[in-house]
């Protein structure tokens, strides 16, 4: 009786154990997203998205949205290092633009001063022409490029930013002086394409999307995309394949605050892998017809290094760095 009693209780203990191993990871408590950028832009986008979709998922049970704007993501990125220090509740989307602005507005506060969770998504920039213009390929525009270097002006978003850090590196790549590029700034997606359609420019530099509708409709001639390989519905060739040696993306990524533990970062990224798994993510990339770039741990840590390094050379380069 007593031997039976004992294989019962043996038997009633496994299987306790088993349910527990088996049971799913509960949720976060709480994540709260700092957005160095204004509402409504992509950075905001991107947090927002990924507080629905952890949300949805019941992967993180709260999640909440601030934004902090200004200086291209310095004066964000100073609150969040002050703020978020060994807090392990604490994300904070930014991406490639942030590490151009950081040199451009000499901020004292560094990019490597966060922890890098995980890069999430990106674009990549297209350059195009009006349809009418004289210059038919890429090709055709780097010879103007090498035989005037100020005869091709360049119209994109904000000088230092990845349209025009594009423009540079594509101009060294050819043997020209990335100062003396002559590119032209504007202050919206909106202002540029104007420009572009209406010959003001010799060519635009911006992401697919803000080029997309003049380029289906017959007004713009894509001549590139400054992807490594072609991206898949965008019928256009990248920049290698037309023999400029250049692949530079518009990343986005999530960081989080300085001196966790292990076990905070890691709770984080294991957060953050799970959502972009997640049903509700991947219709987001869908629906807003976002390149997937996950990447996460040490590989995207020494990403962001390499990224810091090349682009604060072109912008060196360029006479923004002093």
């Amino acid at each position: 009786m007593k031997t039976r009693l004992i294989a019962r209780l043996r038997s009633v203990s496994f299987a306790v154990i088993a349910v527990l191993f088996a049971a799913p990871a509960l949720a976060l408590d709480n994540v709260k997203f700092l957005v160095p950028a204004n509402p409504g832009g992509g950075w905001d986008q991107t947090a927002r998205s990924l507080q629905a979709a952890m949300q949805k998922e019941n992967i993180v049970k709260n999640v909440s949205v601030e934004n902090k704007g200004g200086a291209g993501g310095s004066i964000g990125l100073a609150q969040f290092v002050n703020s978020a220090k060994g807090d392990g509740s604490r994300l904070m989307v930014a991406g490639a633009v942030m590490v151009g602005a950081l040199i451009t507005n000499k901020s004292p506060v560094k990019l490597s001063q966060v922890t890098p969770i995980a890069r999430l998504t990106g674009e990549y920039d297209v350059i195009v022409v009006p349809t009418d213009s004289k210059i038919k390929t890429m090709k055709e525009l780097v010879a103007e490029l090498k035989k005037n270097p100020g005869g091709v002006s360049w119209g994109g978003g904000s000088k230092g930013g990845i349209d025009h850090i594009l423009a540079a590196l594509i101009a060294q790549d050819a043997g020209v002086d990335p100062s003396k590029v002559n590119y032209i700034a504007y202050s919206g997606g909106g202002e540029a394409l104007a420009a572009v359609v209406g010959g003001h420019v010799t060519a635009g530099v911006s992401g697919y999307g803000e080029f997309e509708g003049q380029i289906k409709a017959g007004k713009l001639r894509a001549l590139a995309i400054s992807s490594e390989k072609r991206v898949p519905g965008i019928d256009v060739p990248t920049l290698k394949e037309q023999g400029v040696n250049v692949e530079l993306g518009n990343w986005r990524a999530v960081f989080a605050g300085p001196g966790l533990t292990d076990a905070q970062r890691h709770e984080l990224t294991a957060s953050v892998e799970k959502t972009v798994k997640s049903k509700a993510w991947q219709e987001t990339l869908t629906q807003k017809n976002w390149t997937d770039l996950y990447l996460a741990g040490d590989a995207f840590a020494k990403f962001v290094a390499a990224e810091d390094a090349r682009i604060g050379k072109i912008i060196e380069r360029l006479g923004m760095a002093k």
